[in-house]
Parts: C-alpha cells; sequence; structure tokens
C-alpha cells in the first residue's frame, strides 16, 4: 500500500473516532471530551487527509525509509497525544501526571510536520505542479 492510500485509511479512521466521540457526546450531554474531540478531527482526519493529498500530487520519489519514519512518527504522535487528551478530559489523571504524555504527542506531532516539509522541499522528492498551459 503506497503511504497516500495509508494516510487515507488513517485519515478516514480518526474521521469516524472524531464523530463517534462528538456523536456520543450530543447523545449524552456531556462535552467534556470536546479537546479531544476536536484534536481526533484535526490532527488526525485533516493533517492525514493532507499528508495523503501531499504524498499523491508531489512526493514523486521519496526516500523510503524517511516516509515510514514520517508516517510512523505522525500515527504514533497523534495517538500518544489523543490518549491523554482523552484521559486528562475524562478525569482519569491529573494534569501534572499527562502534561509529559501531551508534550511528547505535540512535539511528535510537529516533528511528523518537519519531516513533512524535509520531504516536500527536498530536490528530486517532490514534483512542481505546472498549470496547465491553454491551447493556442
Amino acid at each position: 500500500m503506497d503511504f497516500s492510500r495509508r494516510y487515507l485509511v488513517w485519515a478516514l479512521c480518526y474521521a469516524a473516532i472524531g464523530m463517534s466521540l462528538g456523536i456520543y457526546m450530543a447523545a449524552s450531554h456531556n462535552h467534556g471530551q470536546l479537546v479531544t474531540h476536536a484534536h481526533v478531527l484535526l490532527v488526525g482526519f485533516v493533517v492525514s487527509l493532507v499528508y495523503a493529498i501531499i504524498h499523491r500530487l508531489w512526493l514523486e520519489a521519496p526516500r523510503r525509509g524517511l516516509a515510514t519514519v514520517q508516517f510512523v512518527l505522525h500515527q504514533a504522535a497523534a495517538i500518544t497525544l489523543f490518549v491523554g487528551l482523552f484521559l486528562l478530559y475524562g478525569g482519569q489523571a491529573p494534569e501534572t501526571t499527562l502534561a509529559p504524555v501531551l508534550g511528547i504527542g505535540s512535539i511528535g506531532v510537529l516533528l511528523a510536520l518537519l519531516l513533512m516539509l524535509y520531504m516536500v522541499l527536498r530536490p528530486g522528492t517532490a514534483t512542481d505542479v505546472q498549470p496547465e498551459k491553454a491551447a493556442a
């Protein structure tokens, strides 16, 4: 499975999780997990979908090892962040306990973004999108 498809599958899974959490909050009238819900949809669904699009449209020949590290880092960091937020806003653990977990997850998501930026900017990896020229 290529990276664009992997990211798309993960993005759709995050969308299902985020929407399910939103439906649960609406049904229970308990919106305590609103921050978790927003992060699952934004960091999980939207960012993964953007990465899928980048891989499909711009990354012609990324180094497989680097692309794998970037993919795994994003997914692991995102899940770490989501679990930490879920535990925090669910009252399962105090912020003092979860702050390092949330910090690691956040920094991991940022590092994955910087790796994606590197892959896009690295010569020979990304293709330039050229506008189609009008027929004369």
